[in-house]
């Protein structure tokens, strides 16, 4: 038997667990917004040296070409990063989503327990008589079914015994 504080616990529970999955959110979100401001940095970079290599440095080709690589792996990181976060968004969605439907289904099993607790005597009296009656009209109907059938068995016996006497008279009439 599941109680209102069992019941409240497991909510108080939930929500929190639901907080620390938007406080998680909210701190990827937070990296995903530094992540972009290193790219845009990296990327004002790369414009500035792809400027200097214009100019005519090929000795500043190479750090262009390793800051390039750089941006291409920050952009990657940050793809990764975003692909991530978008999947582990999913999935706590998922499991809050499992965990709100089984607390509901729970909630959903224990009404009845519940609201057979606060009637009064008279009401849960009547619910039982209610059961009773049901059971007892089961029965009555199943003796119903069991006399059909014996009535549909004499039915058949009295018509074969008419059906012989009648062929008796017959033959004595013959006779």
């Amino acid at each position: 038997v599941v109680t209102r504080d069992d019941v409240e616990e497991s909510l108080k529970g939930l929500w929190q667990y639901v907080k620390d999955k938007e406080q998680l959110l909210k701190d990827l979100h937070s990296q995903i917004e530094e992540t972009e401001r290193r790219f845009l940095l990296k990327q004002a970079e790369r414009d500035y040296w792809l400027e200097y290599k214009n100019v005519g440095s090929k000795i500043q080709a190479n750090k262009i070409m390793n800051l390039e690589k750089d941006i291409k792996q920050v952009k990657d990181d940050h793809h990764r990063a975003t692909e991530y976060y978008r999947n582990a968004l999913k999935a706590t969605k998922e499991e809050n989503d499992r965990l709100i439907e089984t607390h509901m289904k729970l909630c959903k099993e224990q009404a009845p327990e519940n609201a057979m607790r606060y009637l009064d005597k008279n009401s849960h009296r009547e619910i039982k008589e209610n059961e009773w009656l049901k059971e007892e009209v089961k029965v009555y109907q199943k003796e119903v079914s069991d006399l059909k059938a014996s009535i549909q068995l004499l039915e058949e016996e009295n018509i074969s015994l008419v059906a012989k006497l009648i062929d008796s008279r017959l033959q004595n009439l013959s006779i």
